[in-house]
């Protein structure tokens, strides 16, 4: 692990989900707020919601992420460029883009690639070169080691700053071994993000150690709880998880 496991260390590798398509306003403004109890490193949330979120956390430290072509990927590309573009607008800072699936699995690299490549242009161009942060989510529970290890290639070859696990919407969600194989896969100006079914602290720690260093997940303050009980020597934990990401 590449992090001290402290609170804030740990805090700082936190995208709190906040994606449930049924959540009401009330339910959106609980999970801003632990976000910002917490002081995470960003929300990520619907992007109905971003310019809300933007405003509600306005000096708390947290940024605020959104979602692209959600849940599914299948989204044309002009549609993905355009999504990105108002995100931006409306204040996003970072965004997840759902890889074409579909493309991935039939070994239409130049296909996915071009995706990829549109939606970092969109966000600026690579993080590297000031762009903003983009992450590509492969939702690996729908892929085989050959085709996660491709993607990651591709997400690379792209421009993007991440390649990420899962939607937490595909009934499968980040595994050490995938997050392993994603990390062997790109180089160093790549990283990597585990998200889906990363809901206590041993998951996470877990994944950090696989090599993630970014945690997509809506249990944080279940995750720091834990670190901040076990830093006192109690057995507690923090909010209960309200959700399945």
């Amino acid at each position: 692990m590449s992090i001290e496991l402290t609170e804030p260390a740990v805090a700082a590798t936190i995208d709190h989900a906040i994606l449930k398509p049924d959540f009401t306003r009330s339910d959106v403004d609980r999970e801003l707020d632990i976000a910002a109890e917490w002081g995470v490193f960003s929300v990520c949330v619907r992007p109905s919601d971003i310019a809300y979120a933007v405003r509600r956390l306005d000096g708390s430290g947290v940024a605020v992420g959104t979602v692209i072509g959600f849940p599914h990927g299948t989204t044309s590309t002009a549609a993905k460029v355009a999504e990105l573009q108002r995100a931006k607008d409306d204040g996003a800072t970072e965004f997840d883009m759902v890889v074409h699936i579909g493309a991935l699995r039939s070994g239409e690299d130049d296909l996915v690639t071009a995706d990829i490549a549109a939606v970092v242009e969109a966000a600026g161009g690579p993080s590297s070169s000031g762009g903003h942060v983009t992450k590509v989510i492969l939702e690996t529970s729908y892929l085989d080691l050959e085709q996660i290890a491709r993607g990651s290639r591709l997400t690379e070859a792209g421009g993007a700053t991440f390649v990420k696990t899962s939607t937490g919407f595909a009934g499968g969600g980040a595994t050490v071994e995938h997050v392993t194989l994603m990390r062997e896969s790109v180089s160093p100006a790549v990283q990597v993000k585990a998200s889906g079914g990363v809901r206590g602290l041993d998951a996470a720690v877990a994944m950090l150690d696989a090599g993630a260093t970014r945690l997509g997940t809506s249990a944080s303050a279940t995750i720091l709880g834990e670190l901040r009980a076990r830093a006192e020597g109690r057995a507690g934990t923090g909010a209960e998880d309200t959700s399945s990401y």
